[in-house]
């Protein structure tokens, strides 16, 4: 069975590091099998600070969703509650978030499946990538062979190692490609890069209409949802039938309703970090699809070309994009040595109006790229909604995992599993429910994606992590 499932392809996540089997397995099995610590950045806690800082710990809660629900108890705007980075939702996640709101107003907050701890007041504001980067368990169930068969816990074990070698001979040590993980694009319907697509043309209808209809995996009265919107349009109808938990989708419904036409204004119905998502996962399509031709080109991701474009890792394994510079002949030698020792990094394009472009060979192939999306005459300008126009940036190809670690664990008591698992394996689906079961600890830089790290062990298609 190919792991080259369709969502893999809408979202350019189809490559691998090298060239192997996998060890199959499904993730998040049960909520607690997926856990992240957020490792937060120092906050400086003052007595008469305008805001409160809170460790919150999060099962099975959406980021954006948790966001409105908190705003909504603390009687504030969800504009005024910070945080560096959207983590998984069926998962335990525990991060920092800054909010503005006096500390005995948040503490009152009871919300089912969220622990509050109170850190103080604080006058400093966080944003995305602001953390060092996170810590992360978690269990891989029912190993398989590409066949199907059962993996015991040696064979999985074995064939993690065999992988983690052939991955450091290639890339370098504690090394993998920094693919853009589905998460970004949403898992189940990738509709955020499709809604992007809109938004940078600015087809406003077009960008409402997807968010408010394209099909994806999901339930049945949501299929049914999106359906009746595909083939009716916006009606009160669809407004009647929205299944209580889309919120975004019955505003949008809503506005769409009171204010014919105003479609821009029911794009504004979608929280601001949202609405930039949006365009960011199609520039993180591009991303993908660039590391796809990097890797498919037979240039390596981690030793630079002449042309490329490199810059210095900090010392939380991000790109100093201040201090990015062009690989020349004479240059060569030297930069393939501190990109050997970390110290920097080979990038690729998330595109954008003013971004540095690459020459030589690879500056054909990201030109290459952005013409088979249909994206090279594209400015990235966006005037009705300015702030969601982009420059563009880089991205390191590569990045680093530390701490890493695995071990074999029990199975766990079927009764403790979620629907997946009681319903079986699919067709086609790669794992068995009679498989090891393998624990991963790591630790990645922020903007990096654990699931992006165990797909290359894994090798099974995207909708199983």
């Amino acid at each position: 069975m190919s792991a080259e499932d369709g969502l893999a392809k809408t979202i350019g996540l189809t490559g691998y590091a090298v060239d192997s089997t996998g060890i199959g397995g499904v993730l998040k099995s049960r909520v607690a099998d997926f856990r992240v610590d957020e490792m937060s950045t120092k906050i400086s806690i003052d007595p008469r600070g305008r805001f409160t800082a809170a460790n919150i710990t999060l099962t099975n809660w959406e980021t954006n969703r948790f966001i409105g629900k908190l705003a909504k108890a603390c009687g504030i705007s969800r504009n005024r509650i910070f945080f560096a980075g959207t983590k998984d939702k069926r998962a335990v996640t525990r991060q920092v978030f800054i909010i503005d709101a006096p500390p005995k107003k948040v503490a009152q907050v009871e919300i089912t499946d969220v622990e509050i701890e109170i850190l103080g007041r604080t006058h400093q504001k966080i944003g995305f990538g602001n953390h060092k980067g996170n810590r992360f368990t978690i269990v891989a169930r029912g190993c398989c062979h590409p066949d199907g068969r059962p993996m015991t816990n040696s064979e999985a074990m074995d064939k993690i190692a065999e992988i983690e070698s052939a991955m450091k001979e290639k890339l370098g040590p504690d090394s993998f490609p920094n693919w853009i993980g589905p998460q970004r694009f949403g898992a189940g319907r990738p509709v955020t890069p499709v809604v992007g697509r809109h938004v940078i043309t600015e087809d406003w209808e077009g960008a409402v209409m997807a968010y408010l209809s394209m099909e994806g995996d999901e339930k049945e009265d949501v299929a049914n949802f999106r359906k009746n919107i595909r083939d009716n349009g916006i009606t009160s109808e669809a407004l009647e039938i929205v299944p209580h938990w889309l919120g975004y989708e019955r505003d949008m419904l809503r506005h769409m309703l009171e204010n014919p036409e105003d479609w821009v204004g029911a794009f504004r119905k979608l929280p601001n970090n949202l609405q930039l998502m949006t365009v960011h996962s199609l520039q993180s399509v591009a991303f993908n699809k660039t590391i796809e031709a990097r890797i498919d080109s037979g240039f390596s991701l981690s030793t630079p070309i002449v042309g490329d474009i490199v810059g210095r890792i900090d010392d939380n394994g991000q790109l100093e994009t201040s201090s990015i510079v062009t690989v020349e002949e004479r240059t060569l030698d030297r930069i393939s040595r501190n990109c050997t020792l970390g110290r920097l990094a080979v990038t690729a394009q998330l595109p954008g109006s003013i971004m540095d472009k690459p020459s030589g060979e690879f500056g054909l192939i990201e030109a290459e790229v952005l013409e088979n999306m249909g994206l090279a005459e594209t400015t990235w300008q966006v005037e009705k909604i300015s702030r969601l126009t982009t420059k563009g940036t880089r991205r390191p190809m590569a990045t680093k995992f530390s701490d890493f670690q695995y071990e074999p664990v029990p199975v766990a008591g079927d009764e403790t599993m979620g629907e997946k698992w009681a319903e079986g394996p699919k067709n086609d689906e790669l794992w068995n429910p009679d498989g090891a079961c393998i624990r991963f600890r790591f630790t990645l830089p922020s903007g990096s994606y654990a699931t992006t790290l165990l797909r290359e062990f894994m090798r099974t298609p995207l909708h199983q992590l």
